[in-house]
């Protein structure tokens, strides 16, 4: 009770004034005070300490830089298609940031304690421009393709920017807006080499978009309307050409985003501009619960969707290869013809589709326990599928042999689910055989899921720490990898971007 006088003390001192005598405490309740404080003090003097009510926490950073401009969750990451040091990030502030992602020299160590008794907090990354203007939490982000020339947003607010990528520190100049539906849930952008600046994007209401850009405007080019519960995923065709989507009422559709299928002579006259059509009424594509997570192989035949349950369907897509050249005298005269036939000749001699296995059902999966959150499949010569699932786990495919299960790292995250998986894009075999994950245990982890290492440690040959997780507002919602794989940029759910090196 120090800086109070007690009761008796307060009652006995003739200068107090009136409203102060008021506000001191009668004896009673001084003597309470004073028991309760001298047990406190009495326990804090014993010395004794309880095991049972301390727990000690180890904090582990294993990150070269940061990025802490953001005051929320950061729910999106994106990063330069050229530029990989260039990373654009979408959270829950209600903004978004292009920020340069390229760690600082390594300092030199201090020789000695005596040296650097007390060294400088570690600065965070540079803003390159902040992307104002948002309406509600950043929920998705890209860079166009192929030269990233524009970054855009996606709000859970339905509302679609667009601006002109900043590569030096700057104002972002905007191109424009849209905003057609109530929340964005996805934004890619598309491959197609013949459509740039394209993006596609799904929405809670199951609608389906996608959007071109240029220096003036952003522009609708296609919208589709099947789905019938909120499009929860999106994945399109290595070549563009096509657009797998997922949605919560069990629904597959694959979409001919830009023609290119009806040219070769691939039509499906039951669903329009979907080639393929799958719902829930097939019950052998039925997934209770929903889909929620889509890829395409990179052979572009087949497309992997993943669902409540550890469900996984395989489904076939139509292969578009080019055509033999025609005989001489074919050609000429095509060229020469101003026909609607002669145009469609013209036009269908640049490109065949095979339709041997469009729409069929190839494998039905479930080798995991809870939701399938996310699916990559690897690049050749390796034909696996990864899955990472809301139970912790990670399972290998084999789409080489049946499908069958290579290997399931169970607990691959703790008990947290696991958020995304990622197959290195690296060019030779032995960086092709790396899988990058994340899970809401705030983990990075790589893997080499070549069978040779099964035995070593389930593959893992990686793992970086640095945010919180276990449901203390933390786990780590995504992360970019470009450049080889060199290095992983994160988005922390502790509203931190850590760069961590991985070579």
């Amino acid at each position: 009770m120090s800086g109070k006088p007690h009761g008796d003390d307060a009652m006995d001192d003739a200068h107090l004034e009136d409203e102060e005598e008021e506000a001191m405490l009668d004896e009673g309740e001084a003597e309470e005070t004073i028991e309760e404080d001298d047990n406190e003090i009495a326990a804090m003097d014993s010395g004794d300490d309880d095991e049972g009510e301390h727990e000690e926490i180890e904090l582990v950073n294993d990150s070269i830089a940061h990025f802490d401009k953001h005051k929320d969750s950061i729910f999106c990451i994106a990063q330069h298609p050229l530029q990989p040091e260039i990373v654009a990030t979408g959270g829950g502030d209600d903004v978004a940031y292009v920020w340069d992602a390229s760690p600082p020299e390594r300092p030199l160590l201090p020789s000695s304690y005596e040296t650097n008794p007390q060294p400088r907090e570690r600065k965070g990354q540079e803003v390159i421009a902040t992307l104002d203007g948002q309406d509600e939490s950043v929920n998705a982000i890209c860079f166009t393709l192929p030269k990233g020339e524009y970054v855009v947003t996606a709000t859970l607010a339905g509302l679609l920017s667009a601006y002109a990528t900043p590569t030096t520190p700057g104002p972002a100049h905007k191109i424009g807006t849209a905003k057609e539906v109530e929340e964005i849930n996805w934004l890619l952008p598309c491959p197609h080499p013949s459509h740039p600046n394209t993006v596609a994007l799904g929405a809670t209401d199951g609608s389906v978009w996608i959007y071109t850009i240029d220096a003036s405007s952003i522009t609708i080019v296609q919208t589709f309307f099947l789905h019938q519960a909120s499009c929860t995923a999106g994945a399109w065709s290595p070549d563009g050409k096509l657009l797998a989507t997922v949605a919560e009422d069990s629904s597959l559709y694959v979409w001919d985003a830009f023609g290119d299928a009806a040219a070769a002579g691939v039509t499906n006259p039951s669903s329009g501009q979907a080639v393929v059509a799958l719902t829930a009424s097939d019950e052998r594509f039925a997934v209770e619960g929903g889909l929620y997570s889509v890829a395409i192989s990179p052979g572009g035949g087949i497309v992997a969707v993943g669902g409540a349950g550890g469900n996984i369907r395989i489904v076939g897509l139509p292969r578009f290869t080019a055509a033999s050249s025609a005989p001489a005298s074919t050609k000429a005269s095509g060229a020469r013809s101003k026909s609607p036939a002669g145009k469609a000749a013209a036009k269908s001699s640049t490109a065949t589709a095979s339709t041997g296995q469009m729409g069929t059902i190839l494998a039905s999966l479930q080798a995991q326990s809870d939701g399938v959150e996310t699916l990559s499949f690897s690049q050749p010569p390796l034909t696996l599928l990864a899955a990472g699932s809301v139970d912790g786990s990670i399972a290998l495919f084999d789409a080489a042999h049946n499908f069958t299960v290579r290997r399931n790292i169970r607990e691959a995250h703790e008990d947290d689910a696991v958020i995304k998986v990622e197959f290195v894009k690296g060019g030779s075999n032995e960086k092709n055989a790396l899988l990058t994950s994340c899970g809401n245990d705030g983990v990075v982890r790589r893997w080499d899921v070549r069978g040779g290492t099964a035995a070593a440690n389930r593959g893992l040959v990686g793992e970086w720490r640095g945010h919180r997780g276990g449901g203390e507002g933390g786990g780590v919602l995504g992360f970019v990898q470009g450049g080889g794989g060199n290095a992983i940029v994160t988005a922390g759910d502790d509203g931190i971007g850590l760069v961590f090196r991985a070579d």
